[in-house]
């Protein structure tokens, strides 16, 4: 007996940006962590700055108008 396995693409459902680090949570479940030194627009922008994210392409990234950075799910897994 097989098992069906379904591949989707991973998509961020939640973010905080820490003063020292990226978290990201994936909608498969998956957590995911980076140091803030690996996005350097991120370093030093105030915390309310780092708060103001939002979801681009239906969740294949992260934006920040702030700061004008984009990362997306596929360069953090990459990284990992």
């Amino acid at each position: 007996m097989s098992t069906l396995t379904v591949t989707r693409e991973p998509l961020v459902i939640a973010v905080e940006v820490s003063d020292t680090a990226l978290h990201v949570v994936l909608a498969d479940g998956r957590e995911l962590s980076a140091p803030l030194a690996w996005f350097p627009r991120l370093l030093n922008p105030t915390a309310a700055d780092r708060l103001q994210w939002r979801l681009i392409g239906g969740g294949i990234g992260i934006h920040w108008s702030a700061v004008d950075e984009d990362i997306s799910v596929a360069s953090l897994l990459r990284a990992h």
